[in-house]
């Protein structure tokens, strides 16, 4: 029951986004705004980035309360992120490239925040796709190494959105201390630093 909550909670943006775009097509420009295209894709990025972040926080809020049933939820909010951060991708390649491969390396050659996003989507391309328990079987204690993969993903994510940011810095200034408090509790709780390893 949980995870089907966890589930539609986590699809309701998409949901809320769809329904968005079937009224702004019956009252264009009135739901979406003068450019709907790009709407869409600062809606999607900042949704992926949001629940990019809850994934993160999953582990820091099982030790904060000891309820293990949050940990069982880290699969799916980490693949509603990857699913999001897809879709934004998508739309970017849709609304702004309209799909030109070749303006797509222009715009990773000339804009650096193209190049971060794309880091990060590797990253979580990389998880997602070996976030089964077969993989995990299968490649055992290399499957968590690889799995470390997140503290790039996110780091590149919230630089993506950093160089992007022309004004109006709160948001980005609170996702950014929300990844630091939350890289802090992990780095703490990994085996070296709990036998006394220097930082």
């Amino acid at each position: 029951m949980m995870q089907w909550m966890f589930g539609v909670s986590l699809a309701m943006p998409a949901i809320w986004l769809v329904g968005q775009i079937g009224l702004d097509l019956v009252y264009p420009g009135s739901y979406l705004g003068p450019d709907a295209g790009e709407t869409v894709v600062h809606y999607l990025g900042q949704t992926a980035l949001i629940i990019l972040l809850l994934a993160y926080s999953v582990s820091p809020l099982r030790r904060l309360t000891g309820i293990t049933m949050i940990a069982r939820q880290r699969r799916q909010v980490g693949l509603f992120a990857f699913t999001y951060v897809c879709l934004h991708a998508l739309s970017y390649l849709a609304f702004y490239l309209e799909f030109v491969w070749s303006d797509l390396l222009d715009d990773f050659s000339d804009r650096l925040y193209i190049a971060a996003g794309l880091g990060s989507l590797v990253c979580l391309t990389l998880m997602a796709a070996t976030s089964t328990r077969g993989w995990q079987r299968r490649m055992r204690r290399y499957w968590r190494v690889l799995h470390r993969l997140v503290y790039p993903a996110v780091g590149l994510a919230l630089l993506h959105l950093w160089w992007l940011t022309r004004d109006g810095y709160g948001e980005v200034v609170l996702y950014s201390l929300w990844f630091l408090v939350l890289s802090i509790e992990r780095l703490w709780h990994l085996p070296r630093f709990k036998r006394g390893w220097p930082a």
